[in-house]
């Protein structure tokens, strides 16, 4: 997680003009299908959010550039999802995880239009709610309506997130070390996520 992350932070605040178009690619992955998968934006979020309290990176580009590119990454998996319908079950990762895509059109049958944006929230089918969105057929003026109000809170929350981590850090360990802080505790909350998905995969059925 760090060796991906890290090189993308360093060079952003190498090169701050890059700021808005680097967040608006992690905002973009970290909501798009497939590709979330394969990629900490999440992390790289807040660990982002962590530089902007020490004066790092500039504020309102990394803010701007992951809000657009979480916006335009439910598009394309809602676009996805309307266009392949359920045969996109036939497809990586699907073929890999068979309850994935069930699990989020299950997840959108109990909630409905509403699950757009609680799914934002939900870090283990965020990528698969709007695809379902759109095999289920929501209607595109309501689905905009989720995707922009969930866009505006999610990506807000996880840089204030770093910000707030980046305080604390800043205060008892000097901000040297705010980054292997997020680092750290974002790797022992990977590690408790892997732990609790193996226990409950093992319980009987």
């Amino acid at each position: 997680m760090e060796d991906v992350a890290q090189p993308i932070l360093d060079f952003i605040k190498q090169h701050q003009s890059w700021a808005i178009a680097v967040m608006f690619v992690t905002g973009f992955i970290e909501s798009a299908a497939f590709v979330s998968l394969l990629f900490p934006g999440a992390t790289l979020l807040i660990a982002a959010g962590a530089l902007i309290k020490t004066g790092a990176l500039p504020h309102q580009p990394v803010v701007v550039g992951a809000i657009l590119g979480a916006l335009l990454g439910f598009w394309v998996s809602y676009s996805i999802g309307g266009a392949f319908g359920s045969g996109i079950a036939r497809f990586w990762p699907f073929t890999r995880n068979l309850e994935l895509l069930p699990s989020g059109i299950r997840f959108f049958e109990r909630h409905g239009g509403k699950s757009v944006f609680i799914g934002r929230f939900y870090g283990p089918i965020r990528a698969v709610i709007p695809l379902a969105a759109g095999i289920m057929r929501m209607p595109r003026g309501r689905f905009w309506v989720a995707n922009i109000a969930s866009a505006l809170v999610w990506a807000p929350l996880l840089l204030f997130t770093g910000d707030a981590v980046g305080e604390a850090g800043e205060h008892l360990i000097g901000a040297a070390n705010t980054i292997v802080l997020v680092f750290g505790g974002l790797t022992l909350f990977a590690l408790g996520g892997v732990v609790w998905a193996a226990l409950r995969s093992a319980r009987p059925r």
